[in-house]
């Protein structure tokens, strides 16, 4: 499990740095078309895309749940499902994304012992992860998920296809203590919505590993009973999806059928309006979508940086939109899980080297000295573009200190401030 692992080929967007260990293993064994297609355009692009509608997905997903009153986390991963499964098959009919598939042979058998079994790990997954929204803030659910990789690693050794150094146990334990202080910080805490998250958590890193063993160019050995049938497949998040998404599609709704529908009440779908119920299973699509550009044209140390930034990103939107409370213990604690989270993922020579990378590029563009060139402001006033570019850099970093303090500033005092002005 050495190898760098895509992001999540998930309806709600929670693809972490767990996931991206598996990127190399889960590439398609042809040259995928859509990989092709995207080749004038700067990575960047793409990377920007995937945190954006991973990003939106989860937000949507939360709001709909908890904001909007669409309290049916079953139902609403049922229908992302059913609209993957008719975006995939109408793609599979027009576009060339799809065409990968052809270069897999899914018989019968290897469909109840491969796809079948992933996508029962894949839909229950979906649908721990929508169910926390209904106890959980976003900020403290990604606060969770930096548990992820101790799940994956845990699950992996249990299959016998890894197997753990003291250094990689004593890296998870870092990672378990900065959740354990995130956890002990958290303010509305919820020992339900804590159990769906790690459900969520661990039906993934099963579902991970089961795509490691079963459908990656190494699956034919571990301990998870790879069939030589299945050695050297490959799919890609979007392939994936068409296969997993019918059946994930029909066990959800038997489940909704008997846990959600006898409480359900129509008006809730005019109340979350049914303009937002679509957006939500377009953009949860084209999360899946954005996931397999980014995997053909992102390394995998930049998926697992990006996967840092976009869940830190998350808890920033959170304490903007739900005005959420992150109490000291909690950003410490956040902030060792996130330290964790790197040094698991690149090691310490790396973590060195980027951040050296890092500062000098930081440094460079400071420094930069762009002549006479300058702006004018008005009034016979004018600037030089580095004094600009300073300006900007200063402000970015003032806007973060502001963000995470605001953050720390207890709910209630946030309001008798709102009240006095």
């Amino acid at each position: 499990m050495e190898s760098p692992e895509r992001p999540r080929m998930s309806i709600s967007g929670d693809e972490d740095v767990e996931r991206q260990r598996l990127t190399e293993s889960e590439k398609p064994l042809s040259p995928a078309p859509e990989k092709a297609a995207g080749a004038n355009v700067h990575p960047a692009f793409f990377i920007v895309s995937w945190i954006f509608f991973s990003n939106c997905t989860i937000l949507l997903n939360k709001w709909l749940i908890d904001t909007a009153g669409f309290r049916y986390p079953i139902l609403l991963t049922t229908w992302h499902l059913i609209f993957a499964s008719l975006a995939t098959q109408l793609l599979s009919r027009t576009t060339t994304l799809l065409s990968s598939r052809h270069a897999i042979p899914i018989t019968g058998r290897l469909y109840l012992r491969s796809v079948l079994p992933i996508g029962i790990a894949y839909s229950a997954s979906l649908v721990c992860s929508n169910l926390t929204y209904l106890y959980l803030s976003v900020a403290f659910t990604q606060m969770l998920k930096a548990a992820a990789p101790v799940a994956v690693l845990f699950v992996a050794w249990l299959w016998g296809v890894e197997n753990p150094t003291l250094r990689r146990v004593l890296n998870v334990w870092v990672i378990v203590l900065g959740v354990v202080l995130a956890s002990v910080g958290e303010v509305a805490f919820s020992w339900t919505g804590v159990l769906f998250q790690v459900g969520g958590i661990v039906f993934e890193a099963v579902r991970l590993v089961m795509v490691q063993v079963l459908l990656s160019d190494k699956g034919s050995g571990g301990g998870g009973g790879g069939s030589g049938e299945a050695k050297g497949l490959g799919m890609d998040p979007l392939v994936g999806l068409y296969y997993y998404a019918p059946v994930c599609a029909a066990m959800n709704l038997l489940v909704a059928a008997v846990v959600e529908w006898p409480s359900f009440d129509p008006a809730d779908v005019g109340r979350a309006g049914w303009g937002m119920l679509f957006l939500s299973g377009v953009v949860a699509f084209m999360l899946n979508v954005a996931s397999v550009f980014v995997i053909g044209k992102t390394s995998g140390l930049a998926m697992c940086l990006t996967g840092i930034l976009k869940n830190i990103l998350l808890v920033v939107a959170s304490v903007l939109i739900w005005k959420t409370a992150i109490t000291p213990l909690q950003f410490i604690g956040y902030a060792i899980a996130c330290f964790g989270l790197v040094y698991y993922s690149l090691g310490w020579e790396q973590m060195v080297a980027q951040s050296a990378a890092g500062w000098h590029y930081v440094k460079n563009v400071w420094d930069q000295d762009d002549g006479a060139t300058s702006i004018g402001i008005g009034n016979g006033i004018s600037v030089s573009v580095k004094q600009v570019r300073r300006a900007v850099i200063f402000g970015l970093g003032l806007m973060t200190v502001g963000l995470l303090f605001y953050g720390l500033v207890p709910v209630s005092d946030k309001v008798a401030t709102t009240t006095k002005l």
